[in-house]
């Protein structure tokens, strides 16, 4: 078969090793990315025991290091001639404020600014493929933002959610215009709310429980592998359907506002 590759973003733990588990298992080359060695060993021996799959590889990076993104992006150019797939899935929650070495506030740092920056530097490959998919793993949480401009590195006020929501915005900011950008090529962009689910994060930053992670991974593997995915461009999903995102989502202005605020933040032009 003409195996196609997935990249996956915080595929240790969570929805993320749910996906990788579940695109493995349909026969894809999966790239496991982790930011520490102890869990990435782990993630990769527990994929390879549940699904017998040969095809998977490792990659380090921190994610809240531009520095580490653009190596991480360095050795996957390096090693792969094509991406088919990319999942940008890895994200925290942080409930005080704390920043990158890059000196942004790390929850948008960690959720936005490194899949913003290593999806740019990667389109090249995705393009070469003849079905190419981005897929940002976002939150029903950006809808609950309030917008401002002057806040997104906490420069007035910091709130744990407030920050989180925001990065989820962001997400779905990102992936609208990246679509739109993308159009004529074969790469489609979209995001998605992966439900309330069971994982670290959930534990770490609202104290509960939700679905399993299989659900979680639901839609991440509907956009990355259905057939019928492969026209959609530009959407948020919910339970594998078309859903309606914040309404500033679809706001041509505010979207390439904030992608020039991000490939300032990141460097990207320069």
């Amino acid at each position: 078969m003409n195996r196609k590759t997935v990249l996956i973003t915080g595929a240790t733990d969570g929805i993320g090793k749910q996906t990788a588990i579940e695109l493995a298992a349909k026969g894809y080359r999966v790239i496991i990315h982790g930011r520490a060695e102890g869990s990435i060993n782990n993630a990769l021996k527990e994929i390879s025991d549940l699904t017998g799959s040969k095809f998977l590889s490792t990659v380090y990076a921190d994610l809240a290091s531009l520095k580490s993104v653009h190596q991480l992006a360095g050795e996957i150019k390096n090693k792969y001639p094509v991406i088919d797939v990319m999942i940008n899935n890895a994200g925290i929650y942080m409930k005080e404020l704390k920043f990158s070495e890059d000196g942004y506030e790390m929850t948008f740092a960690v959720n936005h600014l490194s899949h913003f920056l290593l999806t740019n530097l990667l389109l090249d490959l995705l393009k070469k493929s003849d079905d190419g998919r981005v897929v940002n793993v976002s939150s029903a949480a950006h809808q609950n933002v309030k917008y401002d401009w002057d806040n997104l590195n906490a420069e007035k006020h910091f709130g744990g959610y407030a920050a989180y929501s925001l990065s989820k915005l962001a997400n779905v900011l990102f992936s609208n215009e990246l679509s739109d950008r993308l159009k004529g090529t074969t790469v489609k962009s979209n995001s998605l709310h992966p439900g309330v689910i069971t994982t670290k994060l959930l534990r770490a930053g609202f104290n509960m429980s939700g679905a399993s992670v299989k659900k979680g991974a639901e839609t991440s593997v509907y956009l990355a592998t259905s057939d019928s995915a492969a026209s959609i461009n530009g959407e948020y999903l919910i339970d594998c359907k078309i859903s309606k995102p914040h309404p500033i989502s679809k706001e041509k202005e505010v979207l390439e506002k904030f992608w020039e605020v991000s490939a300032k933040m990141t460097g990207l032009n320069s």
